[in-house]
């Protein structure tokens, strides 16, 4: 089996990450500041290069007013 980071669902929940950042109107640094870290640790996030689990893509959902569930649908994961 493939690593799932290196797939292109992966790739799918990652532009749909970044889609519901700036759906709620906040930046990296926006989103860093209320998850109490740093904006490097998002950017890495949404490029793929640190691979998020699924506690941290619910935090990431919290933060941006959306369930989980909604966010791996519009990822065609769910």
């Amino acid at each position: 089996m493939e690593k799932s980071q290196h797939t292109r669902r992966y790739e799918r929940l990652l532009v749909a990450l970044r889609r519901a950042r700036k759906d709620a109107g906040l930046t990296q640094l926006d989103v860093a500041e209320r998850l109490g870290t740093y904006a490097s640790y998002v950017s890495k996030c949404e490029s793929g290069e640190r691979r998020v689990d699924v506690v941290e893509l619910a935090e990431f959902c919290r933060v941006y007013g959306v369930r989980l569930a909604y966010l791996l649908e519009s990822a065609g994961i769910g």
